[in-house]
């Protein structure tokens, strides 16, 4: 009864008519039981003919806008789900003649080198032009010069690509058996920088990239076999961090380590 009274009030509004109510006398009392009619000019209109007749009503901008809501909704996914293409850009061409002292390795969790700064509380970003290899304890590289402190990396993981495109090694580290700045968020070796830098997996100039987030306590170095192998070893994500640039293992629940500790 409320949606039949509505809607003859909307069509006495558009139509200037006035409703009345067969069983009513007063304007003012509530609908009866009788037939509702439309009076204007003389004449009457049924109920039945008042639904035939609602058709001239025009949709409200509200319903118009509600339909077209799924296809405002498809849109608006496509912008949440789109994602910025990775950048692909050539590898630059490496600095400098290669030299033992910024060649990295790779050869299990135990045995490998990381270029790291020289100087005690260096920053990262800072030593990308001077840093150095530094061995673990246990390395074999009798060109090693250099070796971090036991208890440095505190658990690592070894993980090659089926193809052979790639080797990388990633971990936690304990900077507190270091010279670095606890408080650094890291950054990132490459080709580039330090000069000479290359990794013995590719040899000279072929891709590689080191990531080492101290205050993350998170270090990842993925070493390419072929030069300008920017889908495997991108060195523009310098910036993403450790685990979006070269995801690896970075917990170790079977001995009790993860890098957010």
């Amino acid at each position: 009864m409320f949606k039949l009274a509505t809607l003859l009030c909307l069509v006495a509004s558009s139509l200037g008519r006035s409703l009345v109510d067969n069983s009513s006398t007063t304007s003012g009392g509530a609908y009866g039981a009788g037939e509702l009619t439309a009076v204007s000019s003389g004449t009457s209109w049924s109920t039945d003919e008042l639904f035939a007749r609602r058709s001239f009503l025009r949709p409200s901008k509200a319903s118009s806008y509600k339909s077209q809501r799924p296809a405002e909704r498809q849109q608006l996914n496509k912008r949440e789900t789109h994602t910025t293409p990775a950048d692909i850009r050539p590898t630059p061409e490496p600095t400098g003649p290669s030299s033992q002292t910024t060649t990295v390795h790779i050869i299990d969790e135990h045995d490998f080198a990381l270029l790291l700064p020289d100087r005690p509380g260096e920053l990262i970003s800072d030593a990308e032009s001077d840093g150095v290899a530094y061995c673990t304890p246990e390395g074999t590289d009798p060109a090693c010069s250099k070796r971090v402190a036991d208890g440095f990396i505190r658990a690592a993981a070894v993980a090659t690509a089926d193809d052979g495109s790639y080797i990388q090694v990633t971990g936690c580290l304990d900077v507190s058996k270091s010279s670095l700045d606890p408080s650094d968020s890291g950054g990132q070796f490459d080709v580039r920088f330090p000069n000479g830098a290359q990794c013995t997996f590719g040899g000279y100039g072929a891709s590689f990239i080191e990531i080492v987030e101290p205050a993350a306590n998170r270090f990842c170095l993925r070493c390419c076999s072929a030069h300008d192998d920017q889908i495997n070893c991108n060195s523009h994500q310098d910036r993403a961090g450790c685990q979006a640039a070269i995801p690896g293992t970075y917990d170790f629940p079977a001995l009790g380590v993860t890098c957010e500790e």
